[in-house]
């Protein structure tokens, strides 16, 4: 395993175990703080929508031309819907009305399938990360940056209902580590079926599949969720400054 395989795959484990900081905040916190959460989920959805539209996309129209790259990026963003459709998961505060619930049966079951549906979702953030990292450096870790941000709730959603069920805060912790997991996973598993055909030429559809991937999760998840916190204006601004933030450090970095 060469040097930048293996950088990519720890990066790739950095961005996935913030999951498990969400779970920690999970069992020791009743309370997060709505207006940072809303703040730092629209920065994310900023970042991740400026980094493709900036970088990914045009870098992938210039290997495979704009035909191709276009086909990619619908692609990447048919595939992360087609996931979110057959197994949707819920998002923060999503889970918080059965957290006062009397079955600790049913909060279980819930925890559980929390776990189960970010991890699916995780496996190809996970592909996403591991790719732009072998890219570019500098993409990957901002890429990394803006997915373990919102892995970091999502590790907040599915301890918070194990631990209410189970009054166990290992449990809690164990089920969003698991979770997050699933992002190294997609990048070893990727890496081991198509790293050894990585041409350019791949690797521009790659990057355009990314970039849609990213895109359709900022607008269905990480926006939707940022406004729902009943902040009119935090989203857009915090949105728009992820964006700026990321288009000035492509331009001097």
């Amino acid at each position: 395993m060469n040097e930048e395989v293996l950088t990519a795959l720890i990066i790739t484990s950095i961005a996935g175990m913030a999951a498990a900081v969400g779970g920690v905040i999970g069992i020791l916190f009743k309370r997060e703080n709505k207006k940072f959460v809303s703040f730092v989920l629209g920065f994310a959805a900023g970042v991740m929508i400026g980094i493709s539209m900036f970088e990914l996309f045009p870098e992938s129209v210039e290997v495979t031309g704009l035909l191709g790259a276009g086909i990619a990026f619908f692609i990447g963003a048919i595939i992360m819907f087609l996931i979110d459709f057959l197994i949707p998961h819920e998002y923060i505060g999503e889970h918080k009305e059965r957290v006062d619930e009397k079955s600790n049966k049913r909060l279980m079951r819930t925890g559980m399938f929390l776990a189960l549906g970010i991890a699916i979702h995780n496996f190809p953030e996970g592909m996403a990360v591991f790719y732009s990292t072998l890219y570019d450096y500098r993409l990957g870790v901002a890429i990394a940056v803006a997915i373990a941000i919102h892995n970091i709730p999502e590790g907040i959603a599915v301890s918070t209902p194990i631990y209410a069920a189970t009054g166990s805060r290992a449990k809690g912790f164990l089920f969003a580590l698991l979770s997050g997991l699933a992002e190294p996973l997609g990048a070893i598993v990727s890496a081991l079926i198509l790293l050894p055909f990585l041409t350019e030429q791949l690797l521009g559809y790659v990057l355009a599949g990314i970039s849609g991937l990213m895109v359709y999760i900022s607008i269905d998840e990480l926006l939707p969720v940022s406004q729902s916190y009943g902040y009119s204006h935090i989203p857009i601004i915090s949105f728009f400054g992820g964006m700026g933030i990321m288009y000035i450090s492509l331009l001097f970095i």
